[in-house]
């Protein structure tokens, strides 16, 4: 769809302008819970300031949309069909408005405790409870699609860990003999490389998740329930880049302190490893279309480096507390999406 053509149909739509909210909506709160992450350790080490990491964040989150959509949209077109919103397409647009709503409902009671939940997993639990809300069972469910997210949850988490683990342990073997505060300014520079792949990285997996909900509410709007998704265009991916970018300066400043000032305490070097292990981690997974979490790629690869030099590094009364919310992500957003649906195919 065109711009101009959307423009219109937004004004004369009360249908799609709803969907349209709901769904920035959720872009919102990715930007608030999600995005901070692939700054967190840049800040907390000072490396950069945070409200020049928050623009750099919104200007790399942008380009990785756009750059890694172009090249390769496999993990768009993986979370476009993972679930079955086909039949009555009036029906699957409400159940997918609910299962928006119950992702922000969600995300927002994790924020409020400072919780960095993974807005990923949070949108394919609201869906498939949304998807099996609509079809009373899990027909709705595509399980070759829904593989690939059981496949990036341990991706992202044990990869994660290793990368880091392995990086910092080779950096400090390169940088052993170097003098100590000339090595210090590299890794300085190195944190603000590391923050833009990670934001660049985070734009390329997070970015086309969006985009791909926001593509099937248009086409559910416009009666189409089985179209393909087709190609994602250019004004989407700015919109999305914007509002998750505006999402981050709202928010995003209690999140980092979770992750780079609770959960670790990470020296320059150690913080420029734990981003070039992530957003390394999230490469190979948007190459392979297979959708990770940026939240358990970045928090997974700052244990690895945390714990390179000792276990007691990290705090694992915060880890524990992570772990737990990650752990009932998946039936509680799941579970919130599905009772949300039937409420809403009930009342509208």
């Amino acid at each position: 769809m065109e711009l101009k053509e959307f423009l219109q149909q937004l004004t004369t739509s009360v249908p799609l302008t709803i969907t349209v909210i709901l769904t920035l909506g959720v872009i919102l709160v990715n930007g608030w819970t999600d995005a901070p992450n692939a700054i967190a350790t840049c800040v907390s080490t000072r490396a950069i300031k945070p409200k020049a990491a928050i623009i750099m964040a919104a200007v790399f989150n942008f380009l990785g949309v756009l750059v890694m959509t172009l090249i390769n949209a496999k993990v768009a077109e993986t979370v476009y069909k993972m679930v079955d919103f086909r039949g009555d397409t009036h029906e699957a647009l409400v159940a997918l408005c609910a299962a928006l709503f119950a992702i922000v409902l969600w995300a927002t009671a994790a924020w409020k405790f400072g919780i960095p939940t993974s807005e990923s997993h949070a949108l394919i639990a609201g869906l498939s409870g949304a998807a099996i809300a609509l079809h009373n069972g899990f027909g709705g469910i595509n399980g070759a699609e829904w593989m690939s997210v059981i496949k990036g949850l341990f991706l992202s988490s044990f990869l994660g860990f290793g990368m880091g683990w392995i990086i910092v342990r080779i950096i400090e073997l390169i940088f052993k003999r170097m003098n100590r505060q000339k090595a210090n300014v590299f890794f300085k520079q190195g944190q603000i490389f590391g923050g833009a792949a990670m934001a660049f990285m985070h734009g390329a997996q997070d970015g086309q998740k969006f985009m791909s909900v926001f593509i099937l509410g248009v086409a559910l709007v416009n009666g189409q329930s089985t179209s393909e998704m087709g190609a994602i265009p250019i004004w989407l991916m700015i919109l999305c880049s914007a509002v998750m970018a505006l999402g981050t300066s709202i928010g995003g400043y209690r999140i980092i302190k979770a992750v780079g000032m609770d959960m670790v305490k990470l020296s320059l070097h150690q913080g420029f490893a734990a981003d070039v292990a992530g957003a390394g981690c999230l490469l190979i997974s948007s190459v392979s279309g297979i959708p990770v979490s940026t939240t358990h790629t970045k928090t997974s690869a700052m244990m690895g480096v945390a714990a390179s030099r000792r276990i007691k590094a990290v705090n694992w009364g915060v880890v524990k507390e992570m772990v737990l919310t990650w752990v009932l992500t998946f039936p509680g957003c799941g579970l919130i999406g599905f009772l949300m649906a039937k409420l809403f195919m009930k009342i509208f």
